[in-house]
C-alpha cells in the first residue's frame, strides 16, 4: 500500500478487512479484552486512567468514529472499555471509549498507531511508535475520537 494513512482503507498491519469486518472484530472479537495484552492479537491498546490503569480495551482496526462503529447491522455502536470486576467494578468499565482515553500502548513491531482529538482521522493527534506506551497521552487526553495504523 503506497499510502501513510493505512486508517483510510481501514486496513490493518496484518491484512486488509472491510469496514463492516473490521468494526464487527473491533466490537465483539475476545481479544479486545484479553487481559494479556501484550499476547493480543490486537495491537493497540488504550486505558481509562493514565499510567495503564483502570479498564482498557485492545484494539486491531482503525477505527473513524469511536462512538460509531458500523458491523453491518444497520446500527451504529459506541465502542467501550471492557467490564472488569463484577462486585467492584474497574473505573471505566462499560463506559465509551471517545473522549475517555488517557493512556495507551502500541505493541505492533512495525506499524505507528496514531490517535485523533477529531472523528475521521482529523487532527490534532498523538502518534505512539512501535512498541512504544505513553503513560498520560498529551494532545488528546480524554479527547480521543478515531484512530488509524500509519505505515512509517
Amino acid at each position: 500500500m503506497t499510502t501513510a494513512l493505512l486508517g483510510v482503507g481501514l486496513t490493518t498491519p496484518a491484512h486488509a478487512a472491510t469496514s463492516e469486518d473490521a468494526a464487527g472484530l473491533n466490537l465483539y472479537d475476545n481479544a479486545a479484552c484479553q487481559g494479556n495484552w501484550a499476547a493480543s492479537k490486537f495491537k493497540l491498546h488504550l486505558w481509562y486512567n493514565s499510567g495503564q490503569g483502570g479498564s482498557f480495551r485492545n484494539i486491531g482496526y482503525s477505527v473513524y468514529d469511536f462512538n460509531a462503529l458500523r458491523p453491518g447491522d444497520g446500527h451504529a455502536h459506541a465502542l467501550k472499555y471492557c467490564l472488569f470486576g463484577a462486585s467492584s467494578p474497574w473505573p471505566g468499565s462499560g463506559q465509551s471509549i471517545k473522549n475517555n482515553a488517557a493512556s495507551g500502548e502500541n505493541t505492533h513491531s512495525k506499524y505507528m498507531a496514531r490517535i485523533y482529538y477529531y472523528s475521521g482521522y482529523k487532527k490534532p493527534y498523538q502518534t505512539m511508535g512501535a512498541y512504544q506506551q505513553i503513560d498520560r497521552f498529551t494532545t488528546v487526553y480524554n479527547e480521543n475520537a478515531s484512530f488509524a495504523w500509519i505505515q512509517p
